[in-house]
């Protein structure tokens, strides 16, 4: 089977290798699975950049966010069986409950192998069954950028729902489906991008509003005229340090930040944190999620039929080039490769 792997060098990013391995077996406890679509997160540039904290020192497949169908099962695995269709959860061993640091030490595609391969063995307590009415490239979308934005709307805090307004920035793939998943639960969406024609697009999946951050700069005072000087109740925050403090700027009281990303750099922001305890407001740092909060996010897809915003699919022995295109950041929402 063929499989790349990302291997450091002394200098410069990680070099991304393709690889000719023997086929694993499954052992007792554990699946194989056909992989046949994986997409990219930005994680994913960071982690071939060094920048990831989840990255070692050693060779690793990379990419977390994959689906496929199971091939051969281990000796005691009894809830699967070759066909099912499965992705895998990013965090290996994040079942359930709260988060643990511990999990750091099986995130797929940065401290243990990932799915940017032919074929992959898994315990079979880290697979997912997706939904029906998604192919696979649909579906290899969900593991990271899918249930980050659940877990920020659904599970942390109060639900969005009617009566709610969520703010989204950009166009990526999770803000794209916070964008799906807001609206389908009753919820208000405003969203922001740098691009009028990218803004078109999130109107047609059902923003309510939209602005261009370069022409309005000062996006957040747009933000507080749209919502009456109210503000919004949850921003999906994918900058960082960049923009967190207009989006202190653009919550109501009480509301949320669920701070995903850091598109802005690492550097520490430079804003003032005191517009969140003058509005009662909270930040939420928001990682993935656990394996049962994908099975509640995979029911409300498949009853919502909420699909994903696929920008590009690249064959496999282009895997370099889809790298490319997310770096660029031309993309609107998620970039795949097929397999």
């Amino acid at each position: 089977m063929k499989q790349y792997r990302l291997e450091p060098r002394s200098e410069g990013p990680a070099a991304l290798v393709l690889h000719e391995i023997d086929e694993p077996a499954p052992g007792p406890g554990e699946v194989s699975v056909r992989l046949r679509a994986a997409s990219l997160n930005y994680r994913d540039l960071l982690m071939r950049s060094g920048r990831s904290a989840s990255g070692g020192t050693d060779p690793v497949v990379p990419l977390s966010d994959g689906a496929g169908e199971i091939t051969a099962v281990g000796e005691g695995v009894t809830e699967w069986q070759p066909g099912d269709r499965v992705a895998p959860t990013f965090f290996r061993d994040w079942i359930s409950g709260p988060f643990d640091m511990a999990y750091h030490a099986a995130a797929r595609g940065g401290s243990c192998d990932g799915v940017l391969a032919e074929a992959l063995v898994a315990p079979a307590h880290s697979l997912v069954r997706v939904p029906d009415f998604m192919n696979f490239e649909e579906a290899a979308t969900l593991p990271c950028a899918a249930l980050t934005a659940w877990h920020a709307l659904m599970e942390r805090g109060e639900p969005v729902g009617p009566g709610k307004t969520v703010l989204c920035l950009g166009t990526g793939g999770v803000s794209l489906f916070a964008l799906q998943i807001a609206k389908a639960a009753g919820a208000r969406v405003i969203l922001t991008s740098s691009s009028s024609e990218k803004l078109e697009r999130a109107h047609a999946l059902g923003a309510d509003e939209t602005m261009n951050y370069r022409e309005t700069p000062e996006w957040d005072r747009e933000v507080w005229r749209l919502t009456e000087k109210r503000g919004v109740d949850l921003v999906v925050e994918v900058g960082g340090p960049g923009t967190i403090g207009r989006s202190m700027d653009s919550l109501a009281a009480g509301g949320r930040i669920a701070l995903i990303g850091v598109l802005t750099g690492f550097d520490p922001p430079s804003a003032s944190l005191f517009p969140l305890v003058k509005k009662n407001a909270s930040l939420d740092g928001i990682y993935v999620g656990n394996r049962e909060m994908f099975v509640r996010m995979n029911a409300f897809l498949e009853a919502h039929r909420i699909r994903s915003v696929i920008d590009r699919v690249f064959p496999f022995d282009e895997a370099p080039a889809a790298y490319a295109h997310l770096e660029s950041g031309a993309h609107f929402g998620k970039v795949v490769v097929a397999l």
